[in-house]
């Protein structure tokens, strides 16, 4: 079996390759103060909202976007635009169900805390099983499962397959994809850009 080099896929077509890139930096501003209800406001312009400008992609990513022989993107602008970024072109795929998770923001009546705090309580009480009248964490689950489905079948025959989404969305398609018996070979933490690949050894 031909090893495959976690950061640049190469071109070995004995194995098959999932990319999980995480969105480039999101150009609404975090430095502010919401409530509950104004972080919830704030998310929803998070997602229509596209990416900042003149912003540096690392180089790695940009060399492992360069093998992909497939681009697809969560439909939310910043991923879209990703991928734009990464490939020069539109995304070769639009998958809806790579939308990341919801962030239900738990009452805290008039308490005001920067996004970034909102974000870690809203991920811990969805992760508990509080939704907030969102997708909550079960059903999340099921629909990663049907993009891993969709994923492994665009991959199959030695395909690399480039995904631009978000953070918590991948990292549960990184699990689930384990599960499958795909091994995790590249991962480089959750900041905007960064990215895991994994491989499985493809079916003859």
């Amino acid at each position: 079996m031909t090893v495959i080099d976690p950061h640049n896929p190469s071109l070995a077509r004995d194995v098959d390759t999932i990319i999980l890139v995480r969105h480039g930096k999101p150009a609404l501003s975090r430095k502010v103060r919401l409530t509950w209800q104004g972080y919830r406001d704030w998310w929803g312009q998070y997602d229509l909202g596209g990416l900042k400008s003149e912003q540096k992609i690392p180089k790695k990513v940009r060399r492992v976007a360069k093998t992909a022989d497939i681009v697809i993107s969560s439909p939310l602008p910043r991923a879209v635009e990703s991928a734009e970024l990464l490939t020069g072109k539109a995304p070769d795929k639009i998958i809806p169900e790579l939308v990341e998770a919801a962030l239900p923001s738990p009452h805290l009546g008039p308490l005001k805390f920067r996004p970034k705090t909102w974000g870690t309580w809203s991920r811990i009480v969805w992760y508990v099983g509080y939704a907030g009248g969102m997708e909550n964490h079960r059903d999340a689950r099921k629909r990663v499962e049907g993009v891993c489905d969709a994923l492994a079948d665009e991959a199959q025959g030695g395909k690399i397959v480039l995904v631009t989404a978000h953070g918590w969305i991948n990292r549960m398609i990184k699990g689930s994809l384990m599960k499958r018996g795909w091994k995790c070979v590249h991962q480089n933490g959750d900041l905007h850009w960064s990215f895991r690949t994994l491989t499985r050894k493809t079916k003859t």
